[in-house]
């Protein structure tokens, strides 16, 4: 079956061993096949200069047109120091630029997150629903998901655990329902 969703997944963390990387790379895994998922890099952009926005280099292009050729954004991130990554942050900086001609708008999206902290990303969380209300991101408001690793998260391969499996499937559902409902 050909995927009638191309999903960009975007996650706050360059880490290589990021528990939102696995996450991302876990949750998709509940998805139905008619959804496909590409994680969308942003290690590689400079910091967002607003000289840069008529003649942006290849990275910011490259990020762009992979946003405006996804149906939806699933933004998988930790939290730091209370509020989204820095790296995050430019590069919804850079995909919203120059002003009217962001590649954002109207993508409907979805936010996860999971930290070793008990409140599980829910400031960085709250930060991102802000930027992404301004930027004309209709949001998944509901389940919302504030993971806290423990042991058990992830299986032996990789997947979501047992414990987590029931909790991550309805959300994946109530996201897949809210692309649905909101691609273009």
């Amino acid at each position: 079956m050909l995927s009638r969703y191309q999903i960009a997944i975007i996650v706050g963390s360059l880490r290589k061993d990021s528990f939102n990387g696995k996450l991302a790379n876990a949750i998709i895994k509940l998805a139905p096949p008619e959804f496909s998922f590409k994680q969308v890099q942003i290690g590689d952009l400079p910091l967002y200069n607003q000289d840069g926005d008529t003649n942006p280099v290849e990275a910011v292009k490259r990020l762009k047109a992979e946003i405006v050729a996804s149906h939806g954004l699933l933004f998988v991130t930790p939290e730091y120091n209370r509020s989204l990554p820095g790296v995050l942050k430019n590069a919804l900086d850079h995909a919203s630029r120059p002003y009217g001609q962001s590649a954002w708008a109207g993508k409907p999206a979805g936010i996860l997150g999971v930290s070793v902290g008990a409140n599980g990303t829910a400031m960085a969380q709250q930060h991102l629903r802000n930027i992404l209300a301004y930027l004309d991101v209709p949001t998944l408001g509901q389940p919302e998901a504030f993971i806290q690793v423990k042991d058990g998260l992830f299986d032996a391969d990789g997947n979501i655990g047992a414990g987590s499996k029931n909790f991550l499937q309805n959300w994946m559902d109530r996201y897949v329902a809210w692309v649905d409902k909101h691609a273009c």
